[in-house]
Formats: structure tokens, sequence, C-alpha cells
């Protein structure tokens, strides 16, 4: 049917779903008008970013109005960041798999509720490039963990339950089809490694904390490498996770 699934049967009992996060909800919002013709929804970390890519779109779909004048939907709270352009919606998630876990549960929520059909999904921004020139977009076929397999690992109560991490194969084509177009941006499809921390957990040597040399560092690159890693950021896994399950088409694209 198109339409976005949540797999959670409490929701039926509830009396008011409340999207604390996103300052929106069932009783004080009326959902399904103001985004149930939403088709294409872009995340990425940073609010200044998706304010940014909202007035381009609104910019390229020759949308009415002043683009530099378009309101945050969710300026009620400062936790994350919504706007609207046309039938697209660009919203931030912070940095890491936690951040955009919760704001990804809402999301999918909100999509529910408002009723939206055939509702794709891009993950947008920056990360650290593996072997490839310096600002490549990578498109990603398939979410890694650290050790380079395609799972994410969810502790539910205590227990640990793994998803898949694939993400939709066409939409990945259409996107790489796309990029034929823009000859300025070097693109590739490659697998996307996530991790739980910016610095010991991507190699880093200037965190606070670092056991190991830089000659172990490279190792271990080198070996993400040959498993097809070719860019490292922190929320694909789940990502890729959350969207699958709920039947959203997603995708994930980074430039390092």
């Amino acid at each position: 049917s198109g339409l976005v699934h949540v797999k959670n049967p409490h929701l039926d009992s509830m009396e008011e779903d409340v999207l604390y996060h996103l300052d929106l909800g069932t009783k004080t919002h009326n959902l399904p008008a103001m985004f149930g013709d939403i088709k294409f929804v872009c995340v990425g970390g940073s609010p200044n970013r998706m304010r940014a890519f909202a007035q381009f779109m609104h910019k390229e779909l020759g949308l009415a109005g002043n683009g530099e004048d378009l309101a945050d939907i969710c300026a009620g709270t400062d936790r994350y960041a919504m706007y609207r352009a046309g039938p697209v919606l660009s919203i931030s998630h912070g940095m890491g798999i936690p951040s955009i876990s919760i704001m990804l549960h809402e999301l999918i929520k909100l999509l529910h509720h408002a009723k939206c059909r055939d509702v794709t999904i891009i993950r947008i921004g920056t990360s650290g490039g593996l072997g490839i020139e310096a600002g490549s977009v990578v498109i990603t076929d398939t979410a890694v963990d650290s050790s380079f397999k395609p799972r994410f690992e969810q502790v539910v109560l205590d227990d640990v339950v793994v998803r898949s991490t694939e993400l939709d194969k066409d939409l990945m084509e259409e996107l790489l089809a796309c990029s034929k177009e823009i000859p300025d941006f070097p693109t590739l499809i490659g697998h996307t490694m996530c991790t739980y921390d910016f610095y010991e957990g991507q190699g880093r040597l200037d965190g606070a904390l670092c056991s190991f040399s830089s000659e172990k560092k490279l190792e271990y690159l080198k070996r993400a490498y040959d498993a097809g890693v070719r860019n490292i950021e922190m929320e694909s896994t789940a990502f890729a996770a959350l969207c699958g399950l709920c039947g959203l088409k997603g995708e994930s694209s980074h430039t390092p």
C-alpha cells in the first residue's frame, strides 16, 4: 500500500501520541493536513545544514515565496530542526546512533499518523573517506558495524536484537544514475562503516584517550577497505535498520 508501518501494538491504545522531541502530537496538530503529501525526507546531522538544504530545495522546486523565511516546524524544542519545501521534509538528527534513533522513531510515527505513502528517505552528510578522493560522494549499499558486518545490534530490555542493515538497491542505482548528470562530484557505491564514537571508534590518534599505535590504526583501516568500506560515520546502521523494518525506501549518501 506504500504506507509507513509502525510495529508497536501499544500505539493503538494510546489516547494521544506525543512526538516529544519534535514538539508535535496527534491531538495538538493535524498531522495528515501538515504532512500527508510528503514524498521525500532528507535527514542530516546539523540543523543549519538542513535549513540550507531546505532553502536549496525551495529554490530548485520553484516554490513561491522567499526560501530564506522557512520556519522551523520543531521550533518549540531545541533537540531537532525540521523544515519543509513542498513535498520535501528536511530534518536534523544530531550526532550518533542514540540521537538519530530517537528522531527516526518519532519521524516514522509522524509519517504513519500523517498517512503518507511511498515515502523515500535519504540521509545526507559528511563522513570520513577511506581510500577515495576527498569530496567524493559515497552511496551506501550496506551499512556495516566496526567488525565490518552488515548488522545493527539493539539492546531491548536485556536482549541483544540483531537487525539487517541493507538499503534499497533500486534507490541506490537511481541515485548513481542521477550522479552522472553532476560531473563535479566523483560518485561511487560502497559499504559505510558506522561507529559508536568519533575518536577511538574511528581510529583517530588525537582524542583524550588512545591505546593503539599509528601502525595498528592503519592495519585496521586497510582491513576495513579490503572488506569494502569506503567511508566511516556514526548513524548508518541504525538508519538502515529502522527504515527497513518500517517499510521506508531508504538510502544513505555521504561526502568525505
